[in-house]
């Protein structure tokens, strides 16, 4: 994934949500992030170098309309013109911010298969945390570590976003048993990945159209533990590149999917 510290179009900057139940959703987070003998976030859900980069907020007042995901913050070049693309396709307008003069400033939105994401404009580099706190190797910082949306019709989606959000893409070849097909890796403008699009088959079929944000954790065995402790479910767990990099999606106790995959060790 790109590096979350980068000021481009179609960088993951950060998530958050807005759930009911607070105060729980917290000790959940809280106690399922912070495993190993570093771990990667602070019992605030800032990351160990001290910033939001994912939030949790309360399902009350305006929050009350969001849906129970989580919700990526995407870099674009234009909101507006975001806002207007993805209704045009099929999407919807779920919060949009202006400001007094009736510019965007920011807005969440929904794809055509209701899965929520933010668009806000590309950080300044001076609102970015500066070069000599963010080492240049992020592996065991608190980050979104990666992005994925698992969909019917991957090659609808796939140009949504890229018509949206100003992703280009590649494919990926994967295989089942009814024979190969492509998925998708999305990249930002510098060309990095940013996120993957998948077909709902293979060892993706079941997996909700919801975008999943990956959090890395400290001590994953440890991590799953604690979510069943705390009232969430773990929903499957796999590994890539050989068990090396292993992952786990799971649900947290109001619900809500994410994945969570061992940390990185430099």
């Amino acid at each position: 994934m790109s590096n979350p510290f980068t000021a481009q179009v179609g960088a993951v900057l950060s998530a958050d949500i807005a759930v009911p139940d607070h105060e729980r959703e917290m000790q959940f987070y809280s106690r399922v992030l912070r495993t190993g003998p570093n771990p990667p976030w602070r019992e605030d859900l800032l990351n160990n170098l001290g910033l939001p980069i994912i939030g949790l907020g309360s399902a009350d007042g305006e929050n009350a309309r969001l849906p129970l995901q989580w919700m990526p913050h995407i870099q674009v070049a234009d909101v507006a013109e975001s806002v207007r693309r993805a209704v045009e396709l099929g999407g919807r307008d779920l919060m949009h911010a202006k400001g007094e003069d009736g510019s965007s400033q920011w807005a969440v939105l929904a794809d055509p298969n209701g899965a929520a994401f933010g668009v806000i404009p590309v950080i300044p580099e001076d609102h970015l945390p500066p070069v000599a706190v963010v080492p240049a190797d992020v592996g065991g910082v608190g980050r979104i570590a990666w992005l994925s949306l698992t969909v019917p019709d991957a090659d609808a989606i796939r140009d949504f976003y890229t018509q949206v959000v100003g992703w280009t893409w590649q494919e990926v070849q994967v295989a089942d048993e009814a024979g190969p097909y492509a998925d998708y890796t999305m990249l930002a403008a510098d060309g990095t990945p940013a996120a993957g699009v998948a077909r709902a088959r293979g060892r993706d079929a079941g997996l909700p159209p919801v975008w999943l944000i990956y959090l890395p954790v400290g001590d994953l065995d440890e991590s799953l533990r604690r979510v069943d402790e705390e009232g969430g479910k773990v929903i499957r767990r796999l590994a890539r590149d050989g068990g090396a990099r292993d992952f786990a999606v799971v649900q947290d106790p109001v619900g809500v999917y994410l994945a969570l995959t061992q940390a990185e060790t430099k």
